[in-house]
């Protein structure tokens, strides 16, 4: 030093000693190579956010809120370097929140659900048609023996193998669930059992040997195919079937014999129970299910009586109108294509429904629209066979709506109805007017069935 420092106000000292505000300094404009923060919608990062919000608008556009814009940019790999140095956006949030009001709110319709519930048309048609073609055998063998004389007791027969069939097709779809070898083993014991008992029943209205032959024969072929339908085997039952079809093809044309017109049933019968027994023993070759509980009898009982009611009713009309009965036969495949459409349209109904009534007043339009659509196919057959509409239309509507309660489920209300009607045809025949008692009873019946059918099913529990 060269002497002493002056301590005196004002001096040169005051530049470094004396304690004073600084000037703010000038910022100098960073260039784009320089990391810098930056406030959003100014400067050149307003053109790097238009352009994600246009790369990313079609998913943006359904958000509902920033935060999924904000999970989309992290999905995307968008880290918060990036976010600030491209964007200008101090978070993730702050450029979430930017791209959410950029893009309009489209909400897109869901795609089309898959219909669970399309139906097999060709199946279907199959079905109805399987359904009649046994009626060719009392074709073919009508000269052979009094047909008329024998009747009741074909109509015994049928009548139980048809109360039966239903109640063991329902036990073996029920075991279907469990496995393919214990339906087959429930089919094989319970075919066996209904034949038997049919015959048995049969017995009671005989009069000679080749009656309780004729009616065995029957029974035999409807337990069979009872099998085949069951477990789904429509193509080889047609196929069994076969020599029946050729005989009655030929019929106009062709005089056949007696030893044909014998053997050709007889030979169809042959080929449907070695078909049912072949399927059987497939069915019976398979693993055996771990937990094969066995479903209670009784569940099956109201599937019987059904069968049993409908039997007889379907018996009392073609004392009356046998060729619309042939015809009632045959609309049954359309009659199962229409349940399935039924269960598709009723959920379309669900999801197009907001709330209960709603769903109620589209599931009624529905039931309308096919039952509608059913009685439309038959019609034409009544005018054609100039038989009375009423009876025959009104009993296709109790059996199409009971066999909708029964696929839900609901198979005691169907099946005390039914029999209720039934039994009023069969116990009042003669009280005037005659004629008019089925097709009352009928209406009665068709009436309480659909009633019942759209308080059931007009909720959404059961198409849920």
């Amino acid at each position: 030093m060269s002497g002493p420092l002056s301590l005196e106000p004002g001096g040169v000292e005051a530049d470094t000693l004396a304690l004073r505000l600084t000037a703010p300094r000038q910022r100098r404009a960073p260039d784009d190579a320089t990391p810098a923060k930056r406030l959003p919608g100014r400067g050149p990062e307003e053109e790097a956010v238009s352009t994600l919000a246009a790369g990313l608008a079609e998913s943006i556009a359904p958000a509902v809120h920033p935060y999924e814009v904000a999970a989309l940019l992290e999905a995307e790999g968008l880290s918060a370097s990036v976010i600030k140095e491209r964007y200008g956006h101090p978070n993730l949030f702050s450029l979430a929140t930017a791209l959410y009001e950029r893009v309009p709110r489209t909400f897109p319709e869901p795609p089309p659900a898959t219909d669970l519930w399309r139906p097999d048309t060709l199946r279907c048609l199959l079905r109805g048609v399987l359904f009649a073609l046994p009626a060719l055998a009392y074709l073919l063998t009508a000269p052979l023996w009094p047909l008329v004389r024998h009747a009741p007791v074909l109509i015994v027969a049928g009548i139980a193998s048809w109360a039966w069939g239903q109640a063991l097709g329902h036990r073996a779809h029920l075991r279907l669930v469990t496995g393919r070898r214990e339906a087959s083993g429930t089919l094989l014991t319970g075919s066996l059992l209904g034949a038997a008992v049919a015959t048995s029943l049969a017995v009671l209205p005989a009069d000679s040997a080749v009656a309780v032959g004729a009616a065995a024969a029957q029974s035999l072929y409807l337990a069979a195919a009872s099998v085949l339908l069951v477990l789904a085997r429509e193509r080889l039952l047609l196929a069994a079937l076969s020599p029946l079809i050729a005989g009655a093809v030929a019929l106009p044309w062709w005089e056949p014999g007696p030893e044909l017109r014998a053997g050709l049933p007889l030979l169809a019968l042959l080929a449907t129970v070695l078909a049912a027994a072949l399927v059987l023993r497939a069915g019976r070759s398979g693993p055996a299910a771990s937990d094969a509980a066995r479903p209670r009898l009784l569940a099956s009982l109201p599937y019987g009586l059904f069968g049993l009611a409908a039997a007889v009713l379907v018996m009392l009309e073609g004392r009356r109108q046998p060729y619309m009965v042939i015809a009632l036969t045959l609309s049954m495949g359309p009659a199962e294509w229409l349940l399935y459409r039924y269960r598709g349209w009723s959920v379309a109904a669900l999801r197009a429904s907001a709330t209960p009534v709603g769903f109620m007043l589209r599931s009624a339009a529905v039931l309308g629209l096919c039952l509608s659509a059913y009685l439309l196919l038959l019609l034409p057959a009544a005018l054609l066979t100039g038989s009375d509409a009423a009876a025959p239309l009104l009993l296709a509507v109790v059996l199409w709506t009971a066999l909708l309660l029964q696929a839900f489920g609901v198979a005691w209300p169907p099946a005390v109805l039914c029999l209720v009607g039934a039994a009023a045809a069969v116990t009042l025949p003669d009280m005037p007017p005659g004629p008019a008692v089925l097709p009352a009873a009928c209406a009665v019946t068709a009436v309480c069935l659909t009633a019942c059918a759209i308080h059931r099913l007009g909720r959404p529990s059961p198409h849920a």
